[in-house]
This record gives C-alpha cells, sequence and structure tokens, in this order.
C-alpha cells in the first residue's frame, strides 16, 4: 500500500471512535499511514517529531461543546510550531462563521460532518498537495540561498574619487527604499558589488539577494530558471521547481546582464514587477511574490532605448532608480587604493610577505586604460603577487608591456593565424585567441564569447585559467 500512496503521513484529531475508523479506511487510498488520535496531546506523542502532510482536526473535544473554542486553540499552538503544517478542519457543527474564522487563523479547508467520501479525499488531496509544495519551495529557496550565500566579500566596492563618491552617494540614498534600481557599467567594473551594497543598505539585509546572470543561462532555460516550471512542463521537467522569483521571496533579485533577457521574455518580467505574482511554466495559477528588484546591463543608453533591444515599459519600471558605474580609466585617482587592497588580499591568500610597487609600476598601473576595469586590474595583481621575485613589483611584473595601448586594437581572426600556426601549444595559443577576442571587442564579455563560440560562463573561466 505504501508503494503505490501518492503522500507519507495524515493524521485525524476526534474523540469520536467511529469518526476515526471511517477516516483510516477512506484515506489509506491516499497516505501511505494514517495515524489517528482521540486529543491532539495523544497526536503530538504519535506524530514522534515527524510532519504529516495533512492534519484533520476536530473543532470540539469536550462533550456537548459546539463553540469550537477548543479546536481554535489547537490550531493555533499547532501552526505556531510549524507555520507551514497543513490544517483541515472538521466538525459536525458546520457554519459559515466557524468556517471563515478558521481559516482566518490559518486553516487550510473546512469539512462538516457527516462528509462526503469524495469531498473529503478531494479537500484531503489538495491540502497534501500545498504542503509538498509549501516542502518544495522551502527546500529550493534553502539551496539558493546557500549557493548565493559568501562568507564575506574579498572585493567591496573601493573608491573615493569623484565618480565614485556620486555611486556611493545613490546606494546611501536608494538601499533603504524599495525601489528598483537599474546599475549600469562595463564588464569589470563591479555592477555586482553596486546590488550588494544596496541589498545590504536595504530593510531586506536579513533576507537572500539571489543573482541570475541571464547572460550564461541558456536562453532556452532562462524562462524556467526564472519563473520555475510545474512537472510535465517541458520534456525534462521531472518534478516541481521554483524560479529565482519565488525563491527570492521577501529577499533581493539581482539581474545581472538583463539586457540578455529575451523579448519574449520580457512582458512576463514586466507581469511580475507590476502584479508581484509570477506563474510558473506550465501551470495554471500564479503565486504571490514580495521581492525587490536590482538589475544590471553592460548596454549603452542607445541600445537600452531600442524597441527592437529592450521593452521600454520594462525599462521604465527597472530603472526607477539608475545608477551609472564609472569605468576604472574615469576614476584612475582610485588605482592606488584597490592596488594596495588586492595586494593585501593575494598576499595573505597565497602567504606571501605584501610586496611593495615601485613609483614607475604604480604611475604605469594609474595612467593604463584597463579595458578589463576593475576585474582586469585584479587579475593583473593577482598574477604579479604570484609570479614576482622579490620584495617590490615592477611594471613588467604586472604584465603592463603587452596590453599598453590606451585603445584596444581591433583585430581581426586572421590576425591571430599566424601566431597560432607558429606555436602549437594548446594552451598558448587559447590565451591568444581569448586575448585577441577580449581586445577586439573592448572586453565586452558578451560579443567576445559569441565570436569565440562560448558562453559567457565558460568565456570567464578561460580568463581566470589565463589570467586575463
Amino acid at each position: 500500500m505504501g508503494s503505490s500512496a501518492e503522500f507519507d503521513l495524515c493524521i485525524v484529531i476526534d474523540d469520536d471512535e467511529d469518526i476515526l475508523l471511517a477516516a483510516r479506511l477512506l484515506l489509506k487510498r491516499l497516505f501511505a499511514q494514517v495515524v489517528t488520535a482521540r486529543s491532539p496531546e495523544e497526536a503530538i506523542a504519535a506524530m514522534a517529531g515527524r510532519e504529516p502532510d495533512v492534519l484533520l482536526l476536530d473543532a470540539n473535544f469536550a462533550r456537548g461543546a459546539t463553540d469550537a473554542k477548543e479546536g481554535l486553540a489547537w490550531l493555533d499552538r499547532l501552526l505556531a510550531a510549524d507555520p507551514d503544517m497543513v490544517v483541515v478542519m472538521i466538525t459536525a457543527h458546520a457554519g459559515i462563521q466557524l468556517a471563515v474564522e478558521a481559516m482566518k487563523r490559518g486553516a487550510t479547508d473546512f469539512v462538516a460532518k457527516p462528509w462526503s467520501n469524495e469531498r473529503l479525499l478531494a479537500t484531503v488531496r489538495t491540502a497534501a498537495t500545498l504542503r509538498r509544495s509549501r516542502d518544495t519551495v522551502r527546500t529550493e529557496r534553502a539551496k539558493l540561498v546557500v549557493a548565493s550565500a559568501a562568507p564575506g566579500d574579498p572585493f567591496p566596492l573601493l573608491g573615493d574619487s569623484p565618480a565614485m563618491a556620486r555611486v556611493h552617494s545613490l546606494i546611501q540614498r536608494a538601499g533603504p527604499t524599495e525601489a528598483n534600481v537599474l546599475v549600469l557599467g562595463e564588464n569589470g567594473t563591479g555592477k555586482e558589488l553596486v546590488a550588494r551594497a544596496l541589498h545590504r543598505h536595504s530593510r531586506r539585509a536579513d533576507q537572500a539577494m539571489l543573482t541570475v546572470d541571464l547572460g550564461a543561462v541558456s536562453q532556452d532555460l532562462i524562462d524556467s530558471e526564472l519563473f520555475g516550471h510545474v512537472k510535465g512542463a517541458f520534456t525534462d521537467a521531472r518534478a516541481d521547481r521554483i524560479g529565482r522569483v519565488q525563491a527570492a521571496d521577501r529577499g533581493t533579485l539581482f539581474l545581472d546582464e538583463v539586457g540578455n533577457l529575451p523579448l519574449h521574455l520580457q512582458p512576463k518580467l514586466l507581469t511580475v514587477l507590476e502584479q508581484r505574482r509570477v506563474t510558473p511554466v506550465g501551470a495554471n495559477r500564479s503565486v504571490p511574490v514580495d521581492i525587490r528588484v536590482i538589475a544590471a546591463t553592460n548596454l549603452s543608453h542607445a541600445r537600452l532605448t531600442d524597441e527592437s533591444v529592450f521593452r521600454q515599459d520594462l525599462l521604465f519600471r527597472l530603472n526607477t532608480v539608475e545608477i551609472l558605474l564609472p569605468p576604472l580609466r574615469e576614476r584612475r585617482e582610485d588605482v592606488p587604493m584597490l592596488v594596495a587592497h588586492f595586494l593585501d588580499l593575494y598576499a595573505r591568500r597565497y602567504e606571501r610577505d605584501v610586496p611593495r610597487v615601485a613609483d614607475g609600476a604604480m604611475r604605469a598601473l594609474v595612467a593604463h586604460d584597463w579595458p578589463g576595469n576593475v576585474r582586469a586590474l585584479r587579475h593583473a595583481v593577482e598574477r604579479a603577487v604570484i609570479l614576482g621575485r622579490g620584495a617590490q613589483l615592477d611594471s613588467e611584473d604586472f604584465s603592463l608591456s603587452a596590453a599598453s595601448a590606451p585603445t584596444p586594437p581591433r583585430l581581426s581572426r586572421e590576425a591571430v593565424v599566424p601566431a597560432a600556426a607558429e606555436d602549437l601549444n594548446l594552451d598558448r595559443v587559447e590565451r591568444r585567441l581569448v586575448e585577441s577576442a577580449l581586445l577586439k571587442h573592448g572586453y565586452n564579455i558578451s560579443l567576445a564569447a559569441s565570436e569565440l563560440g562560448l558562453s559567457r560562463a565558460a568565456l570567464y573561466r578561460r580568463m581566470e585559467k589565463h589570467g586575463l
């Protein structure tokens, strides 16, 4: 019987032995185990810490009682112990007022005695499905929260230049509000750091901030990743799965590279923002969500205002507050502070003494245009800490000579072929190809990845591998 049951455990609490017997015989069609008890205390002892899919609770226990006070009091106690518990009230003295009061206090449904078997089965099956859905949401949210959690940000949003002072001011003013924020900036400028700072300054700081990198998710999977799906919605949908929107309930949802959201899904995101409800793929009903959205993109204003790329009504919903993050070349005075931070970080990570930077090397670092912005500077410092041979780092340790031109060259595919033909070492050839694509597209990760035939995530992995 247990192997064919739809659900695991049902608890029935009633002071009438005949009612308990009838319920046990009927409900064993749905549950692997039906536990009956004549009082809530007996039921709690029988549960022994297990969580029932459904608990049926009689409204009256004392002989002759009809006011349901005892049942409602136990309803309060049970839900206080487990807010996700699904309780169906049962009573021989049905009434709209009692049903409304029970529902207000958190009961899932209400059944009157004598019941219709079909009605009871339908009610209990619906209630058990609700509990399963709640468990799924809780489990998936916990997975996503753990995946998004960080023990401490080793890359804080540093900089006291006038350009960064404006950014910090906007974060401090917008953070405590519920306004959606759009962060604009080139790749590597630290858009996710701005999002994390906004979340830390918000009233949602004690909840999770979940991130979806829309540039790294396959376009075929974005719908399910964002909005979730129900079992059977498509070929590989073998179980219900909540999306990032629902998992971020009560917290912050960070949509990185939102400019990569396909046009056909933009109305669905707009509906979520307008109605605060989300409909999983394949579902017939929407569920409420309470989220704050922070979005980021490296698209220019010209691209964002192109209706063929991005819906303007969605843009207006996302950019209630807009923060433009300056490229590193426009805040060169912040470079020494950043270099000092990264030197300390990587010296500790690789168990080295913190080296000093020669004056000439620091001038070169400040003068460099850094097409990859702070991310490229960070990689350069990490490489210098690893490969530097003395207590002082010179320009050569930062590999600036090969990339000192203020404007990235526009390289063609043909330009890398001769070098590849002369040197057949696979790692070195791959590094040159990746570096050439990055330089050609001014470190625009999406364009470089597309030219190389890679996903953004795969390109990031190769950049890390080769220290680019």
